[in-house]
């Protein structure tokens, strides 16, 4: 089949709405193909500071980028003016794609613009992407679920509202209960994080993987204990986004480093060291 006819049993956007897009963990290669249809169609892209520039170059021709970013730290529009942003230029009678770094409902605020998009009677569709959980992960080498580990995995973020550890946690029963924990945006909080896990009753020795810009030709994996993270990550000069997976599951990584076996890494599979949680 021409890959030209693929688009064609696909929606199209319509003048006067807003498409909420996961543009994904930041490789182009994992972007869908509904998203790129909105790419090459959208008037305008209103985009995130961790959509990567190679997404952004496959817009169509005459199609205005807006950004539209927000990072930890840094001066940063407020979410407010974003959402007002969508709804001028849809009733502008724009096409407009709203293209956000994973997937739009997994700590993205897409249910945020969305909801402002209802209230002011905007038409839109959600395009899901791939999570940095999922994605990071899969490049990683790191499954996020084997019956050898765990059949249960836990998503987070760092950022708690005050500039500490989100609050509506129960950080003991969470320790207690998930076998596997990914952590998105945890890089500036890796101390407070990884203190409350050991305070929580987590082992010292537990396997930590801090994942720096995953999926990217940039990408780092520092593998690491619960108790030496916070110290390693800054030893090893990890940069942001990154992602922290606590688990057992990160031991698997030994054997399934794919983006390592590329580059003439030997895999070797040995569970004898994985701690058994008592699933299939």
């Amino acid at each position: 089949m021409d890959i030209e006819n693929i688009f064609e049993d696909l929606p199209d956007m319509v003048s006067g709405s807003v498409w909420l897009a996961g543009a994904g963990p930041g490789n182009p290669g994992l972007l869908s193909l509904l998203a790129l249809k909105a790419l090459r169609q959208a008037d305008v892209v209103v985009y995130d500071a961790l959509v990567d520039q190679k997404i952004l170059k496959m817009a169509g021709e005459k199609a205005v980028l807006e950004f539209a970013g927000k990072r930890g730290g840094l001066p940063s529009e407020k979410q407010a003016d974003i959402s007002e942003r969508l709804v001028v230029l849809a009733r502008a009678g724009k096409k407009v794609l709203r293209l956000k770094g994973g997937d739009p409902f997994v700590f993205g605020r897409g249910g945020e613009e969305a909801r402002f998009l209802v209230k002011s009677a905007v038409p839109f569709r959600i395009v899901p992407g791939i999570t940095a959980g999922i994605g990071g992960l899969a490049y990683a080498g790191i499954p996020l679920t084997d019956r050898h580990t765990n059949s249960a995995v836990t998503f987070l973020t760092g950022h708690g509202e005050d500039g500490g550890l989100a609050k509506d946690i129960d950080w003991d029963s969470l320790a207690k209960s998930s076998p596997v924990i990914v952590i998105y945006m945890a890089l500036s909080r890796v101390e407070l994080i990884c203190r409350q896990f050991l305070k929580s009753g987590r082992r010292p020795d537990e396997a930590v993987a801090i994942i720096s810009k995953g999926t990217m030709a940039e990408q780092m994996v520092l593998e690491t204990t619960l108790a030496q993270a916070a110290q390693e990550a800054v030893r090893a000069n990890i940069k942001a986004p990154a992602l922290i997976v606590l688990g057992e599951n990160v031991k698997l990584r030994a054997g399934l480093d794919w983006l390592g076996a590329l580059d003439g890494k030997k895999l070797k599979v040995d569970l004898s060291d994985i701690k058994a949680q008592g699933h299939q």
